[in-house]
């Protein structure tokens, strides 16, 4: 067998054009869903796919323990690709509706690293990759929890990456812009569960600006979108280059993103996206 990856998120989007592409390069993909029909469908193609929801402990120790059965206690790679996000202005978001968005996108990807690490640590290699956003360094209105979490999880891989300097194993992030993904169909629904839009003192900018945002989204490509292969070719280097980069923008956006924090001051990028 070629090397192996555990890869999350991998019902449908980025993850699964991830799992698709390594497989034909190799690589022995473990494909994990939040659902367990998901994971038959996989199945059925030919992958080993597990059932791994970062917002269920029990899941995620139950499929990291099985892939390493499986591998002989050996994984050479760990792609953390589940997230999503909860639209809507920060003064809106109820704070239970933020906690479990830290459980699907931090908390749980930072408890099933930490159960892969013994792992690598004992092989004395490694990569482990994170799926970040644009969002994850450059802050945009209405988008403060999903912009939060990933703010936590580049802050906490930059860490990590630091800390086992003298372990051999690697990290990366990858900052995707707009990917055409269930991504927008999938944050209408968190916003309609969470989101009292209606009582807000913004209710006029909801019906008028962000509620025609979201539907439009779900039926018009977005500004500079791509699709998910665009991901997995910075995925295939981070995990195959001999020295991965620290970072990997993925879409126009994001190295516009980047350009405007290395060159502008906070008032000038502030004015900006207030009125992007």
């Amino acid at each position: 067998m070629g090397k192996s990856i555990l890869i999350t998120g991998s019902s449908s989007g980025i993850g699964l054009d991830a799992a698709r592409s390594l497989s034909n390069r190799g690589w022995r993909v473990f494909a994990t869903c939040r659902k367990q029909e998901d994971c038959e469908a996989l199945i059925a193609e030919g992958f080993e796919s597990l059932r791994l929801d970062y917002e269920d402990t029990p899941s995620i120790a139950a499929a990291a323990k099985e892939v390493l059965r499986r591998t002989g206690g050996t994984l050479d790679a760990l792609f953390n690709n589940g997230a999503y996000a909860i639209p809507g202005a920060v003064e809106d978001l109820p704070t239970d509706a933020l906690r479990a968005n830290f459980e699907a996108n931090f908390f749980g990807c930072h408890e099933l690293t930490r159960l892969i690490i013994p792992a690598m640590r004992a092989q004395g290699s490694g990569r482990i990759v994170q799926c970040s956003s644009v969002l994850g360094f450059s802050a945009y209105p209405w988008r403060g929890s999903y912009v939060a979490t990933k703010f936590a999880l580049e802050g906490l891989t930059d860490t990590m990456r630091l800390e086992m300097r003298d372990t051999g194993i690697k990290f990366a992030l990858i900052e995707p812009g707009p990917i055409d993904t269930k991504f927008r169909i999938n944050s209408a629904i968190q916003f309609e569960k969470w989101i009292n839009w209606e009582g807000s003192a913004r209710a006029d900018q909801y019906r008028d600006e962000l509620i025609p945002r979201l539907h439009a989204a779900q039926k018009e490509p977005a500004p500079f979108e791509l699709q998910p292969e665009a991901v997995t070719r910075k995925l295939i280097h981070a995990l195959e280059a001999p020295r991965p980069r620290a970072r990997y923008y993925v879409t126009t956006p994001t190295y516009i993103a980047g350009w405007m924090n290395r060159l502008l001051p906070t008032r000038a990028q502030d004015w900006f996206k207030a009125r992007s």
